[in-house]
């Protein structure tokens, strides 16, 4: 979390009548005291229509007193909206109420929340079902703030045979709001006992605190493995400065960023040819872009956003590159932090495949392929191959690796030349709206976000790429801008809704056709005859 030195940490405490929030806030200052922080909490009775609503503020300086040399922290006797790093609630209507006052900003804010809803007088005045839609206000929580945790801590609280007040606790703790090891809120609860001099009180609150303190760790610690996964080593991706720096130097300094890295994964997926196609394809867009915007105004957005979306379409997934991730030594080290195994642990790998047809035909040659395709068609269910391989196995990773050196089989591939052949109707379609004109090429370049997932997902987002550039990219009659507008509509639609009828509808609205119903074979099953007895 970054916070500044100099800044208390502020937490708003936002708990119903009964539910042992002044508790949970003097288990937190004296948590506090006891590590060594300055800390401070007030509190701020309110009026409320269901069992009595009192917030509670509480401000820890992050740095111990040992270390500000007998100098003392100011701390502030109420919240200041738009200034908390944390709201804990008991109530998830409280909680959208308190974020309506302004006090959760989407940028510093972390907000716990419990889902569980305790009806307010006006709702239940209603005839019909006058409760407040949970959904929405659940939309509000993710829209403003910067890290949410929701659940359901009654439920929590009932299992563990404790006070919602305990649960809160341990929600907090698993946040890492504040600099407090995981011991030091367990020793309060106990009183300052030992474990087993604790009461029955006491140990009911500590497995309350248990419970919610791990539903809030665990996804921070999935975060952390995916931003370390992203920020993966060479080992598993090449560096970005593999990009040579004579192709470097011929693009602008706002496209190297992405160039580099779009560079690195093509290069990575197949080899030094197909990642030199990949700069042809750039150097080309640059050039259009160059033509259209000499003084550079829009910032080369047109090439950077084809950097992003032509590597990503161009490293698409197959069975190959499956095979070949699965199998990297750095994948295997990744498992075993993840189920903390030591160093004797022995732990065992199972990965489930189901390659069916579609997958096996796309490392054919097109005649073939297109056989293939054909018989499958035929059949009665489309014919697929459930494996179970054990990577940590010798012949279940030698199955691997053997799979992923068919590298070279898939430029030869049918999907390989499937996919080079639609990437360049999309290329041609972004030079030629970028030479008419900058908007229309930016619009038509970001059009590569609908190119996503594998299988049918992804095989429905080329789809709709390119229905919406075939049909909008020249609309008869529209002026460019017109044209840009209709592309940017009918790609948000299309992101929107996986349905497609969004799509659909804004096609529709801009002059264009809606996407043609897809074809779905009928098959003619004969019945057998009934038995009787």
């Amino acid at each position: 979390m970054n916070i500044h030195t100099t800044q208390p940490i502020s937490l708003l405490v936002c708990a119903l009548g009964g539910e042992g929030g002044g508790v949970l806030t003097e288990w937190l200052v004296e948590v506090a005291r006891h590590a060594g922080y300055a800390a401070q909490s007030t509190s701020i009775p309110g009026v409320a229509q269901r069992t009595g609503a009192t917030t509670y503020y509480i401000e820890v300086f992050p740095v111990p007193l040992a270390a500000l040399g007998g100098r003392r922290p100011v701390f502030g006797l109420s919240p200041v909206p738009g200034a908390l790093d944390a709201i804990v609630s008991s109530e998830l209507l409280e909680t959208a109420r308190q974020i309506g006052n302004g006090m959760s900003a989407p940028v510093r804010t972390l907000v716990i929340s419990s889902s569980a809803r305790t009806l307010t007088t006006a709702e239940r005045m209603q005839v019909g079902d006058g409760r407040a839609d949970s959904e929405r206000l659940l939309d509000v929580i993710k829209a403003f703030s910067r890290e949410h945790h929701v659940f359901d801590m009654g439920t929590v609280a009932r299992e563990a045979g404790t006070v919602v007040s305990a649960v809160m606790l341990g929600a907090v703790a698993g946040s890492g709001l504040f600099p407090f090891p995981r011991e030091a809120y367990e020793q309060v609860v106990r009183g300052g006992r030992t474990p087993e001099e604790a009461g029955k009180m006491a140990a009911a609150s500590l497995r309350g605190f248990a419970q919610a303190f791990e539903i809030v760790q665990a996804p921070r610690e999935q975060a952390a493995m995916v931003r370390q996964l992203l920020a993966t080593t060479a080992q598993d991706a090449p560096a970005a400065h593999a990009l040579p720096a004579a192709l470097a130097q011929a693009f602008p300094p706002q496209v190297q960023g992405l160039l580099a890295l779009g560079y690195a994964r093509v290069l990575d997926y197949q080899d030094a040819s197909y990642a030199q196609l990949y700069i042809d394809r750039l150097q080309q867009v640059l050039a259009a872009e160059r033509a259209a915007d000499p003084a550079g105004a829009g910032g080369y957005a047109i090439t950077d956003e084809m950097a992003r979306w032509l590597a990503l379409w161009m490293a698409f997934d197959d069975i190959v590159r499956v095979a070949e991730l699965k199998s990297r030594k750095s994948r295997a080290a990744r498992v075993r932090r993840e189920v903390r195994a030591g160093d004797e642990d022995i732990v065992k790998v199972y990965d489930h495949f189901k390659p069916g047809t579609p997958e096996f035909a796309a490392l054919l040659p097109p005649s073939l392929a297109h056989r293939l395709a054909a018989w499958d068609r035929r059949r009665e269910k489309p014919w697929a191959l459930p494996l179970k391989v054990g990577s940590h196995a010798v012949f279940g990773m030698a199955s691997l690796r053997l799979l992923a050196s068919l590298r070279w089989l898939r430029k030869r591939g049918s999907r390989f030349a499937e996919e080079q052949a639609l990437i360049g109707r999309w290329l041609a379609a972004v030079l030629q709206g970028t030479r008419s004109d900058w908007r229309l090429g930016h619009e038509i370049a970001q059009c590569g976000r609908l190119i996503k997932g594998y299988g049918s997902t992804n095989e429905r987002g080329k789809q709709n790429l390119l229905h919406v550039i075939g049909h909008l990219a020249e609309l008869p009659g529209a002026s460019d801008q017109a044209r840009a507008e209709a592309i940017a509509a009918a790609r948000q639609a299309a992101l929107a809704d996986d349905a497609g009828k969004a799509l659909d509808a804004a096609l529709v609205q801009h002059g264009a056709p809606a996407r043609p119903v897809a074809a779905q074979p009928i098959r003619w099953m004969k019945r057998r005859p009934a038995t009787t007895r």
